[in-house]
C-alpha cells in the first residue's frame, strides 16, 4: 500500500510539472476548499473565543424560571421513562412541569401506559410534576408541541424528544441564557447514546461531537446558529406564542429557527444561544440502511425550507446581513450546491485525468482534510468538551471520517434530487400523510 501511495504522488507531481498553474491551482486546492476553508476559521476562531470566555468565574444567578418539558412520544415505549426520570431528577432549583405528549395513543397504548407509570419516577423529587396528555388522533409531531406548548405554565418551553434522556444539570445550564432578555432560544447539544452499538454509530457519535458540540459552539459566538435541534430545543415561552406556535410540515426545527431569525434584522439585539454543556443523549441510526433512510428525510428537507418555503424571505432586511450572508453561505451553497460540485468534481476527474494522478489528488485532498480535522477535533476537546476523557477516545475514527462525510454528500445529492422532483417531504415519518399534504408548502 506503501508503494502505491508513494506512486500515486510521483505520478500527480510529474504530470502536474507539465502542466499550467491554473491546472496545478484546480488540482491541489479545487474550489470546495474556497467554500469550506473560510466555515472552517470561523468555526474555530469561536471555538477560542468560547473557550477562554468559560473559564471565567460564572455570575451568581438571582431567578431560576419556571420550566415547562413538551415531550413529544409516539413509539418509544419503555424509553419514553428515561426521558421522564432524567428530568425528573434535575439539579435545578426551579420548578420543572414534564408534559409528555403521547401522539396517537389509540394505537400506542405501550407508550401511553409507560408515561403514566413514569408518575412513579417523581416520588420524593420536589418541585416537579408530570402530565401526561394524550392525543387520540395521529396528527404529528408539530400537533404534539403545540397542544404541549397550549397548556404550558412555564416561562422557558423545552421541546423534547421522547426517546432522547439528559444529564442532570442540563436544565440549569439551558435555562442561565435567559437571563439575558435578548435571548429567545437555546439549541441543546446532542449526543448518540447508542455510539457502541456499530461502525455507523460510532461515526455518527463523532460527527455529532463535529458538527453539533464544536460547529454551533463556532457558530454561537457569533450569533449565527444553523439549527435548534427537533430532539432538544429551548424557548423563551412567550416569544414562542408571539410566533404562534410550531408551523405544520416537515423540518419543524429548522422551520422554527428560520422564523425567529426573521426577526434579527429588526431586533439585532436579539440571541439564539448554543449551550455545548447543556446534553442530551439520543439513539442514532445503528445500520446502514435506516442511516441513509434518515438522511433521505434530513437533506431533502434543507431543500424543501430553504427554496420552497423561504427563498422569498431570504433577505437581509428580515433575517439581518450576519445572517443572510451565513444562510447563503452555509445554507444554501456549503449544504444545497457543494454536493453537485462534489460529484462533478469527482466524475470530470475519473474521466479526463490518468488514474494515477486521480489517486494523487484525492490522497492529497483526503490528507488536507484529515490534518485540518486533527486540529478541529482537538480544539474541540480542549475547549468546548465537557466529557474530554470520553471524546479523545474517537481519535481512533478520525481517519474514516473523511470517508465518511464523502459519502454522506454523495448521498446528499442524491436526497436533495428526490425532494426536488418528488417531494420527498410529502412522504415523512413526522406527520401522516393526510397532515402533510394539507400545508401550504
Amino acid at each position: 500500500m506503501w508503494d502505491t501511495a508513494v506512486f500515486a504522488f510521483g505520478t500527480l507531481f510529474a504530470s502536474s510539472s507539465q502542466q499550467n498553474w491554473v491546472e496545478l491551482a484546480l488540482k491541489f486546492f479545487p474550489f470546495v476548499v474556497f467554500l469550506e476553508a473560510p466555515f472552517f476559521l470561523l468555526v474555530t476562531a469561536g471555538m477560542v473565543k468560547y473557550g477562554l470566555r468559560e473559564h471565567r468565574p460564572l455570575r451568581q444567578r438571582e431567578a431560576y424560571p419556571r420550566v415547562s418539558c413538551v415531550i413529544t412520544c409516539y413509539s418509544e415505549g419503555e424509553d419514553v421513562g428515561k426521558t421522564i426520570g432524567s428530568l425528573a431528577q434535575q439539579l435545578y432549583p426551579g420548578f420543572i412541569e414534564i408534559i409528555a405528549v403521547i401522539d396517537g395513543a389509540l394505537q400506542n397504548g405501550p407508550t401511553l401506559r409507560a408515561a403514566r407509570r413514569a408518575q412513579s419516577l417523581l416520588a420524593g423529587t420536589q418541585r416537579r410534576s408530570l402530565v401526561v396528555l394524550p392525543k387520540w388522533q395521529r396528527g404529528g409531531r408539530v400537533s404534539s408541541l403545540n397542544a404541549g406548548l397550549y397548556i404550558a405554565t412555564g416561562e422557558v418551553v423545552m421541546a423534547l424528544d421522547g426517546d432522547t434522556s439528559f444529564d442532570n444539570d442540563m436544565v440549569r445550564n439551558a435555562t442561565r441564557h435567559f437571563d439575558d432578555p435578548g435571548v429567545v432560544a437555546v439549541a441543546g447539544n446532542l449526543r448518540v447514546r447508542n455510539a457502541k452499538r456499530s461502525l455507523v454509530t460510532r461515526l455518527q457519535a463523532l460527527e455529532y461531537m463535529l458538527s453539533i458540540g464544536a460547529g454551533k459552539t463556532g457558530l454561537s459566538e457569533f450569533n449565527i446558529v444553523n439549527n435548534i435541534s427537533g430532539a432538544f430545543g429551548v424557548f423563551r415561552t412567550r416569544f414562542l406564542r408571539n410566533l404562534g406556535g410550531w408551523d405544520a410540515g416537515t423540518a419543524e426545527d429548522l422551520d422554527m429557527t428560520m422564523r425567529i431569525k426573521q426577526y434579527f434584522g429588526r431586533h439585532p439585539d436579539l440571541r439564539i444561544v448554543f449551550d455545548p454543556h447543556a446534553v442530551g443523549h439520543t439513539d442514532a441510526p445503528d445500520t446502514w440502511r435506516v442511516f441513509f433512510r434518515q438522511r433521505l428525510r434530513w437533506d431533502g428537507d434543507m431543500f424543501y425550507i430553504f427554496i420552497r418555503k423561504f427563498r422569498f424571505n431570504l433577505r437581509p432586511r428580515l433575517l439581518g446581513w450576519r445572517n443572510f450572508l451565513f444562510v447563503i453561505v452555509n445554507g444554501l451553497l456549503m449544504q444545497l450546491v457543494l454536493p453537485f460540485l462534489i460529484v462533478a468534481y469527482t466524475g470530470t476527474m475519473l474521466f479526463t485525468m490518468p488514474l494515477g494522478v486521480v489517486m494523487g489528488v484525492l490522497a492529497f485532498i483526503y490528507l488536507a482534510y484529515l490534518a485540518a480535522l486533527l486540529f478541529y477535533f482537538l480544539l474541540y476537546v480542549v475547549a468546548v468538551s465537557e466529557r474530554p476523557r470520553d471524546d479523545v477516545w474517537y481519535l481512533g475514527f478520525l481517519p474514516l471520517f473523511p470517508l465518511f462525510a464523502f459519502v454522506n454528500r454523495i448521498h446528499c445529492s442524491f436526497s436533495i434530487m428526490a425532494e426536488m422532483f418528488m417531494k420527498s417531504h410529502l412522504d415523512s415519518s413526522m406527520a401522516p400523510w393526510w397532515v402533510l399534504r394539507k400545508t401550504k408548502f
